[in-house]
């Protein structure tokens, strides 16, 4: 059971632990499992980094993302054709990114992404590299999935992923099928869990949409 004050210290801890926030002023707070995070970073992935890290820690239910970017280096400071460009070569070389299946916008350093692909692992993989670019401030992904017209979700592998699963130590999880959708329920014991058994879910062939409904419930103390 944790305390409000351990919980914060616990993220804390987490976002100083990764190299690439080590230098980085990121305030936290924390409030019966309300984890937000404030201040000002140099880059979009730092951003990303801060909320990776502090969903990792048992005891955390949601996390108010309020970190601003403010680039100091004159090369963050680049034309949005110029961004785009990058971004759309970048994809033609990545062998994970189908050719032509991805379409690029960008205004005022803020990134959307759109068109259609067959796996999840191929929609973030778009999202990923952004992530790495300078002068990035953020990025809206409306990819959406379009399996082949044969796939259908198979609900006992998804469960059997899940069962097997070293990181889900909590199996109160249950798996509903509608289509080419699956919805998650159920309860797990971080926010890690839940996030891993919507990745699992993810891999399934014939996927377009997860509902992720997990409950994340963790026994702290209510004290500040």
């Amino acid at each position: 059971m944790k305390t409000n004050e351990e919980l914060q210290k616990d993220v804390q801890d987490a976002i100083k632990w990764e190299p690439l926030l080590k230098a980085a002023e990121i305030g936290v707070t924390a409030k019966d499992g309300v984890i937000t995070l404030s201040g000002i970073v140099d880059s979009y992935a730092k951003k990303s980094e801060a909320e990776a890290a502090a969903k990792t820690v048992a005891g955390v239910k949601v996390v108010v993302e309020q970190i601003e970017i403010k680039t100091y280096s004159e090369l963050n400071h680049r034309d949005d054709i110029d961004l785009a460009n990058e971004l759309l070569k970048v994809y033609n070389w990545n062998w994970e990114i189908p050719n032509d299946r991805v379409k690029v916008r960008v205004e005022n350093g803020w990134v959307t992404i759109e068109g259609e692909v067959q796996w999840n692992y191929q929609r973030e993989a778009a999202e990923r590299i952004i992530n790495k670019l300078i002068g990035i401030k953020g990025v809206s992904n409306n990819i959406t999935i379009k399996s082949e017209p044969h796939d259908e979700i198979e609900k006992m592998a998804i469960e059997s992923a899940l069962a097997r699963n070293w990181s889900i130590k909590e199996q109160d999880i249950h798996v509903n099928v509608a289509n080419n959708k699956v919805i998650l329920t159920g309860t797990v014991g971080s926010w890690y869990e839940k996030d891993e058994a919507e990745r699992q879910a993810w891999k399934a062939p014939g996927v377009e949409i997860v509902d992720n409904d997990i409950v994340v419930a963790y026994d702290y103390s209510l004290v500040d």
